[in-house]
């Protein structure tokens, strides 16, 4: 038997009625999550803009930077041309991107003990971020002077890192920095700001 198709003839208001509302109600649904995965869309980009382009999000490997940084950890950086010593400063080297602390900037000279005090300019650093000082992997004759657009970086886990005391890193120049360390964003229960003193 053949169906007959229903025309509007055929519906009674009520049925014309429930048909417009469900029709308004499918078209104003449609619209919504249009809209609402096109704001997805542009927040996710803009998202990954500032996570690539301005702040970084990295994750800590290794202990170099023990007991501040610890393996596993997460943190955020800015990118900015302003780095002073006591910075945490993430850069890249060969393929890796790397943690560790500015000791000095361009033209200052380092000078670094068999106990591992570090002298910046003829100055003890004082180095509270530091829980046992040692020399560490080093093969720099001391005292060193930090080339022009360069930065002299250590970890502060100062017996394990692998840094700019040793002549495979060396000094590492301003086009290698990604930025500097600015807060933890993982574990939450360690949410917060870094200081030259953590």
């Amino acid at each position: 038997m053949k169906k007959r198709k229903i025309t509007v003839e055929d519906l009674n208001a009520e049925q014309l009625e429930k048909e417009l509302r469900r029709t308004r109600y499918r078209h104003r649904f449609l619209l919504t999550l249009k809209s609402t995965m096109f704001s997805l869309v542009i927040v996710a980009a803009v998202a990954v803009l500032i996570a690539t382009l301005a702040m970084p999000v990295l994750r800590i490997y290794g202990n170099s930077m023990e007991p501040n940084l610890k393996e596993g950890q997460m943190v955020a950086a800015v990118k900015t041309s302003n780095i002073t010593s006591g910075d945490l400063v993430a850069f890249y080297f060969g393929n890796k991107l790397l943690v560790k602390r500015c000791i000095a900037g361009p033209g200052d000279w380092i000078n670094i003990d068999d106990d591992g005090t570090v002298y910046v300019n003829d100055k003890r650093l004082d180095e509270p971020y530091v829980s046992e000082k040692s020399l560490g992997q080093c093969d720099l004759n001391f005292p060193y002077q930090v080339p022009e657009s360069h930065y002299f970086l250590m970890g502060d886990h100062r017996s394990t890192s692998v840094d700019s005391r040793s002549s495979v890193v060396g000094s590492i120049a301003e086009e290698q920095i990604v930025g500097r360390i600015v807060f933890r964003v993982w574990p939450l229960s360690e949410f917060g700001m870094l200081t030259n003193e953590s």
